[in-house]
């Protein structure tokens, strides 16, 4: 496995972290700008700095705020292997906090809850049985006040980490390898304006997975519906019989949704409906319903059943009226790569080689990977280690953030074997 050389000038793999973290890149639903918050920009200009500084001449961030990169193949044998990419978002969960990130060491873990310095949040153990995995080792989390943002800070600090090894190593053989930062990933626009053809890579894996070994080759089919109630709005001191509230109607809709069908009571392949925002007044409510299922046709249903939900609540309260939209969002990613097998066996095979027994898993969520696979570029998400993201308890293992950078770099290992 490669190393670092003694006197590297390069920041480490947890200070690249640390620094990453304590940038707030976090995203902003609703916002009308790409990206969605101008701070995410922010780690972008750093991203392509240090990406110039390892001698990556066309390292570069576009008009859209996406950094890209490539390593030439560095042999005249490696010049038939197709170029590979590796892809991590820079934005983080837009609804906990990711400003002013304090990430805290927790050393030679020895098991139990972790308690954070602030707020009283503590990381329990119970719920968190992965913890188990990492005694004895190294594990970082947030103050407690934000969430830590290896989701997906810890993919960009180890891409760039496997970047510097072979910098450092020249005599590491390997083929075309390419990197890409996104932002809006978190917010579903991760790869809105991504110019696929462009960016030129055979197959590509999102470093944006949890526990070690993991390799998944599925996500959800989602589908969106928006779901709004129109009443009638009168002076409430004259209301008596009169009065229709759209947000009594929208109520009654939200509490028809089977609680049997809520993500809170599914889990696998399980797919789920979720009413995520409502917005409105007494005239007119809009309920953001997420509709999501590893089958696309396990979606038509759930659609149906919203509809007839809908229509049921405005019966209770006549006079009112519903329209529902539904909108395709993305589809499980393992159509796609199954029209091309090395994406997902080199990986396996590479992990294969640190040491570990790769896992085949399914993302009860998306990754950018899942409309990469859509537009031609498939794209199997790796782990990096993040854990309990998108809240205040999220932690990552130090061990498991060097096991993903030798992760890529065996990855690009075979890739150049079995491709030159």
């Amino acid at each position: 496995m490669l190393a670092r050389s003694a006197d590297s000038r390069f920041p480490s793999l947890t200070d690249r972290f640390v620094t990453y973290a304590k940038i707030n890149t976090q995203a902003a639903e609703g916002s009308e700008t790409y990206p969605s918050s101008a701070c995410q920009l922010d780690l972008a200009r750093l991203l392509v700095e240090e990406l110039l500084a390892l001698g990556i001449a066309d390292a570069a961030m576009d008009e859209h705020g996406y950094v890209t990169a490539t390593l030439p193949a560095n042999d005249p044998a490696m010049t038939k292997v197709p170029a590979i990419a590796f892809i991590s978002h820079m934005d983080t969960y837009p609804q906990v906090s990711g400003a002013n990130v304090q990430p805290t060491f927790h050393e030679n873990y020895q098991g139990g809850d972790i308690a954070l310095p602030k707020n009283g949040v503590v990381i329990s153990f119970s719920e968190n049985p992965y913890l188990t995995t990492c005694i004895g080792e190294t594990i970082i989390t947030s103050d407690g006040t934000t969430l830590l943002g290896a989701d997906d800070k810890a993919g960009i600090a180890e891409i760039m980490e496997a970047i510097t090894l072979i910098v450092e190593n020249p005599g590491f053989k390997h083929g075309p390898v390419k990197v890409a930062f996104t932002p809006d990933e978190e917010i579903g626009a991760g790869v809105k304006h991504f110019d696929v053809k462009g960016f030129g890579a055979t197959v590509a894996y999102t470093m944006d997975g949890g526990q070690r070994g993991e390799i998944e080759n599925e996500t959800f089919c989602a589908d969106s519906a928006l779901v709004c109630f129109v009443g009638r709005d009168i002076h409430p001191g004259y209301a008596k019989d009169k009065m229709i509230s759209s947000i009594r109607v929208a109520a009654d809709f939200i509490a028809m949704l089977p609680k049997d069908m809520a993500p809170e009571t599914t889990e696998g392949m399980e797919g789920y409906l979720h009413p995520i925002t409502m917005e409105g007044n007494t005239s007119s409510t809009s309920v953001h319903v997420l509709l999501r299922d590893f089958d696309a046709d396990g979606l038509v249903p759930k659609a149906k059943l919203v509809k007839e939900l809908a229509a049921k609540a405005c019966a209770n309260w006549p006079g009112s009226s519903v329209d529902v939209e539904i909108k395709q969002f993305y589809r499980n990613m393992k159509y796609d790569l199954e029209k091309e097998p090395r994406a997902v066996a080199y990986a396996m095979e590479g992990i294969r080689r640190i040491g570990i027994e790769p896992k085949l898993g399914s993302i009860r969520g998306g990754t950018d990977g899942s409309n990469l696979s859509a537009q031609g570029l498939p794209t199997p998400n790796i782990f990096t280690g993040e854990q309990s993201f998108h809240s205040f308890t999220e932690w990552v293992c130090v061990k498991d953030m060097e096991l993903a950078t030798q992760t890529i770099l065996q990855t690009i290992t075979v890739w150049a074997e079995k491709e030159s």
